[in-house]
């Protein structure tokens, strides 16, 4: 695949997921603002565009063959294994976090008071997490999935009007938290540990650090993967069903 400056962020990581480890190098977000060009975003952020173009190619023309082809997988799929693996991680990591951050406030708050705000932001985004992850669970993702079982026949019944307006709500809530965690990162100076920091101190930079890694892949899967196959979907269920009437 020839790269240019033309093409967009989110689509690159979306046929080949390896190119998010160039990102993130360069500081690029390409889950929540993935909808950019390449130029664009090296104009904003002031970034050598050959530089970066040459390092997506020599991944992108890496032999290792090991990226997992998620623009392959069945809506259904995608949307079981987000559930299953990005949602359940968020539910196990946040009970794992939440005691260290508290821990570490009380020991070393005095000496390092960003710890506190990161505790805080960390619960604010585990508090908005958990509800946002229900309004998939318990909406958007069900419908997806009854959209695959009609097998192109009449649209499932809903209340939301199109999937864009629960799928847009999702995308703003990404963005919110996406932001909160380039605080939090900020914050902890890209989860570099102080020379003081404790042992329990290092290891919740280190999840904390983890815990984002996951969020950029799960926010990327759904924003440029799940979230415009379901519009697609839902377009080509209505021109079906127009057709026939």
């Amino acid at each position: 695949m020839e790269i240019t400056e033309k093409n967009v962020i989110g689509e690159l990581v979306a046929a080949d997921y390896r190119t998010a480890e160039v990102f993130a190098k360069y500081g690029i977000d390409f889950c929540c603002k993935g909808n950019q060009t390449i130029h664009d975003v090296c104009e904003k952020k002031k970034i050598d565009e050959s530089a970066l173009i040459n390092d997506l190619s020599d991944v992108s023309k890496s032999l290792e063959n090991t990226v997992i082809d998620y623009q392959a997988w069945p809506v259904d799929l995608l949307a079981d294994y987000i559930e299953k693996k990005h949602h359940r991680y968020v539910q196990e990591k946040t009970e794992v976090i939440k005691p260290y951050l508290t821990k570490i406030c009380q020991v070393h708050g005095k000496g390092h008071p960003e710890l506190l705000e990161i505790s805080d932001l960390f619960n604010e985004s585990a508090q908005l997490l958990a509800a946002h992850m229900k309004k998939e669970e318990l909406i958007l993702f069900p419908y997806i999935r009854k959209m695959v079982l009609s097998n192109g026949g009449e649209l499932p019944t809903h209340n939301f009007g199109t999937v864009q307006n629960p799928i847009e709500m999702m995308k703003e809530e990404h963005n919110v938290e996406g932001e909160r965690f380039r605080n939090i990162s900020e914050l902890t100076n890209n989860y570099t540990p102080p020379e003081d920091a404790c042992n329990t101190f290092r290891v919740t930079y280190s999840l904390l650090k983890e815990f984002e890694s996951d969020l950029h892949l799960h926010i990327h899967l759904e924003n440029n993967i799940l979230f415009p196959k379901a519009i697609a979907m839902e377009s080509e269920h209505s021109q079906t069903s127009c057709a026939i009437n």
